[in-house]
């Protein structure tokens, strides 16, 4: 869990992949690497490993896409607006 206060790194997308090849090709350990660069060993583990499945680019896919919010949120409203009118025409036939 981060730290109150805690600053994070960020590394290039070519210096992870620089880093996964040294560990690939060199065959150097996530130990050297790690006192080399200043990296912990899971960071690099990590980044050998999304190299390893494919992802060439190395850059973080996290979350939901990204998509047009505007509509998104115009058709939303207007869902909405006819599910509150039904709702109204429910409570007035009781």
């Amino acid at each position: 869990m981060a730290s109150k206060g805690q600053k994070f790194s960020k590394y290039t997308d070519e210096f992870k992949k620089n880093i996964a090849l040294q560990h690939i090709d060199e065959r150097k350990s996530y130990g050297y690497l790690s006192k080399t660069y200043g990296i912990p060993n899971g960071t690099i583990a990590t980044w050998v490993r999304t190299f390893n499945l494919g992802n060439k680019n190395m850059s973080d896919n996290r979350g939901r896409p990204k998509i047009d919010d505007e509509i998104d949120y115009k058709e939303r409203y207007e869902i909405l607006k006819n599910y509150q009118a039904f709702l109204k025409a429910q409570r007035e036939k009781k």
